[in-house]
């Protein structure tokens, strides 16, 4: 994890100090004088490596730095007024999508070939081919501007909260659904399933005790980067909902070269990824005992 966090944190900053321009050439009337001070200022009047090693040492005591962009605000100030927001929004949608696409996948699984299965499949087609940015404006419409049930957008309340979860959930329940179907009916045909039933285990003890466990590892596995996907929200539905998560500050970032914030939002949601992939790992053991953290 470290190894991988160091390569991200080095490609983020290389990438964007290549860039050719300066990240304050937005400024009005710079003079060069100034431009200097800004640059020493920021710890970047020094060659690309000097740059480079200096940033390295900032983080790895914990500092990422001021924004280039905004002023007398560092990076961690910004991200912690952010996240939470991104983190609420995200935690909910997971939640929602992982119950609702286990529930889905696995009821179709059981009633495989009924209307059920059938309906099931056709609503996750639906949701993954329709995006985000689509079923936003289509859901803002009916059901706040047409039937006045929840607000149109904004942060703060539980009303806010609901209309931007099911956006954001949809696509990743239909994932979670199809997924999870596959691999129930996999998991149904195979021995030991076969073996509990001639047994004399009742169908719901067979689905609960044997087959869930097993059929619910792939899906485990993807929710470990479907979290940090979430958590770190959506950049299109905050902008739709008017959401003030850290979404945005991923685009802010490259649109005015601001190296250190866009770098502080990569480290951040990099960390996600390989920490939830790390408690994905860390699962299997307890899902599946054929699986062992060592040899």
């Amino acid at each position: 994890m470290l190894i991988v966090l160091f390569g991200v944190a080095s490609l983020t900053f290389l990438m964007m100090r290549t860039m050719p321009g300066s990240p304050f050439a937005g400024e009005r009337n710079l003079s060069e004088q100034v431009e200097q001070q800004l640059l020493k200022k920021y710890k970047l009047d020094g060659s690309l490596p000097q740059q480079y090693f200096s940033y390295l040492g900032d983080l790895l005591q914990g500092n990422l730095r001021e924004s280039l962009q905004y002023k007398n605000r560092t990076v961690g100030e910004i991200l912690a007024q952010a996240l939470p927001v991104s983190a609420i929004l995200g935690g909910c949608a997971f939640v929602l999508a992982t119950i609702l696409g286990t529930g889905l996948g696995a009821i179709a699984a059981l009633r495989q070939s009924s209307w059920i299965d059938t309906g099931a499949m056709l609503f996750a087609l639906f949701a993954i081919s329709i995006p985000s940015f689509v079923t936003g404006p289509i859901l803002i419409y009916l059901l706040a501007l047409q039937w006045g049930w929840l607000p149109i957008g904004g942060w703060g309340t539980l009303g806010h909260l609901i209309l931007p979860t099911l956006v954001l959930a949809a696509p990743f329940v239909a994932y979670i659904a199809r997924l999870m179907r596959t691999s129930m009916l996999e998991t149904l045909n195979q021995d030991f399933i076969r073996t509990a039933r001639a047994k004399g285990v009742d169908e719901t003890g067979v689905m609960i005790r044997h087959a869930l466990k097993v059929a619910i590892l792939p899906v485990v596995s993807f929710l470990g980067p479907l979290a940090a996907n979430l958590l770190t929200g959506s950049i299109v539905v905050e902008t739709i909902f008017h959401i003030p998560g850290a979404g945005r500050y991923f685009v802010y970032g490259v649109m005015n070269r601001d190296a250190f914030l866009l770098g502080g939002v990569v480290i951040v949601y990099s960390f996600l990824v390989l920490f939830m992939n790390f408690l994905v790992d860390i699962a299997y053991t307890f899902l599946d005992r054929r699986i062992k953290i060592y040899g």
